[in-house]
């Protein structure tokens, strides 16, 4: 088996093309097969270095790697140019000089579903012959068969009169010389197939094929065209429903195996419909059979879940490396034990435990509810109360403020929320006896100290 991944490198790599990728590297892993990256350049106004070194970047972070590649289409010019004068030397393509308007005329003559057929003149683009009779037929594991009939197709223009080749003969050039055996892609290619399929067969005709090495396989690959991917609104996926390409979930602080086992999920079930599967799980199961052809669904809210149930399976020390590296800081294990349970992603350890290590955030809201009168008389008593222990741990802190609970006869948030607001700044923090025991006795006192002084 040999596939391929063959993004436009004319922006960042959206979400649906990193589950083309990631499909695409599941067949050929779970099948000991070859993935070949070509990067189809041909848009030269948009097709950036730094567009390229982005797709590259997001396949990295995704740990989907690559076994050929990356192959530049347009460095690959030249062979496009021979196979098309052998086309044209063999008589399957043909320059016509035709326009838009002729090809109009020539429909309201034979009739709207009768394909142009032009006729060699000048040194006008090249098209391809395509056969009076017939069909080209798609046979695609997704969606079943395809029959295009000839007599409803044009003959495509496959090179413009200077001689630089087209979209669909290029593609169809470079899947041959690469011996493409299953072309995986999103199903907005599909009607590019037959146009493609039509010079796959033009060129084994001329012999092409057989001087490129290419076996029946790679003149009539396996398709299989993907369903676009949905916001929960039904509508296509698109920045407006959040994250809208690889970087964007990268800086959201999910992680590359949840987004793998997510975006895998995306189309695809296994016949056990779990929802939680590791990479290994996904290279042995993965099939295009079971991919449906229904749009799916992207909804960031399941992922979140995903996201959270790989953070809280991580190790401490591999998630507080992770976190490290996602904020740039250094020493938060302590934090990072205490805050583990109630993040969904990365980013979320830093709004919530990051009060540790810069000092309370400023909620105004926050202050104004727990810290009036009787907030600031329970901050008093548990001040108290903790300034009294010989040790300062979580087990000691958390007895002595239940202490204060029972004295004061009230609910523990009457005592615990007045104290988290003094320590954080806000009423959300990870749990008040951990976060007291993170902190210190001289921090935490202080803080509360600071709190009574500033409430007064």
């Amino acid at each position: 088996m040999r596939v391929r991944f063959a993004p436009s490198p004319t922006g960042a790599l959206h979400i649906g093309g990193a589950r083309t990728a990631l499909y695409n590297w599941l067949l050929a892993r779970g099948a000991d097969g070859t993935l070949v990256l070509r990067i189809e350049d041909t848009d030269r106004e948009r097709s950036t270095p730094e567009n390229v070194a982005q797709i590259l970047e997001a396949l990295a972070w995704l740990q989907i790697d690559f076994d050929e590649g990356p192959i530049s289409q347009v460095a690959r010019s030249d062979r496009h140019g021979e196979v098309l004068q052998r086309l044209l030397d063999d008589g399957r393509a043909y320059r016509c000089t035709a326009t838009g308007d002729d090809v109009k005329a020539y429909k309201a003559q034979h009739g709207a579903d009768r394909g142009f057929r032009g006729s060699d003149e000048g040194e006008g683009a090249v098209r391809l012959r395509v056969p009076d009779e017939g069909a080209t037929i798609v046979h695609d594991v997704i969606r079943g068969d395809t029959s295009f009939a000839h007599v409803h197709l044009d003959d495509p223009v496959i090179a413009r009169a200077d001689g630089s080749v087209l979209y669909n003969f290029a593609v169809a050039v470079d899947d041959l010389d690469a011996h493409i055996t299953h072309i995986v892609r999103g199903e907005d290619h599909l009607s590019n197939t037959p146009k493609q399929l039509l010079v796959l067969e033009a060129m084994a005709a001329s012999g092409l094929a057989a001087e490129a090495g290419a076996g029946e396989a790679a003149v009539q690959p396996v398709y299989a065209h993907l369903p676009l991917l949905h916001g929960p609104d039904g509508k296509k996926l698109s920045k407006r429903h959040g994250a809208a390409s690889v970087q964007d979930l990268r800086d959201a602080g999910y992680l590359p195996e949840a987004v793998r086992n997510y975006l895998a999920l995306l189309g695809w079930g296994d016949a056990d419909d779990e929802t939680i599967l590791s990479t290994d799980q996904l290279v042995e199961r993965f099939s295009l059979e079971r991919v449906s052809r229904n749009p799916a669904q992207f909804d960031e809210r399941k992922l979140r879940w995903l996201n959270g149930r790989y953070v809280r399976a991580l190790s401490i020390d591999d998630l507080t490396a992770r976190l490290e590296a996602f904020t740039g800081r250094r020493g938060l294990r302590d934090a990072v034990e205490i805050s583990r349970e109630k993040m969904q992603t990365l980013a979320d350890f830093w709004p919530l435990a990051g009060f540790i290590f810069d000092g309370p955030a400023d909620d105004e809201k926050a202050r104004a509810k727990w810290l009036d009168e009787e907030g600031r008389a329970a901050l008093a008593d548990a001040h108290t109360a903790l300034a009294s222990l010989d040790a300062f741990t979580l087990e000691t802190t958390q007895a002595a403020l239940e202490v204060v609970v029972a004295a004061r006869e009230c609910k523990p948030k009457q005592v615990f929320q007045p104290i988290r607001v003094a320590l954080a700044g806000t009423a959300v923090s990870p749990g008040i006896f951990e976060t007291l025991s993170v902190l210190g006795r001289e921090e935490a006192l202080g803080r509360i100290d600071a709190a009574l002084k500033d409430a007064r």
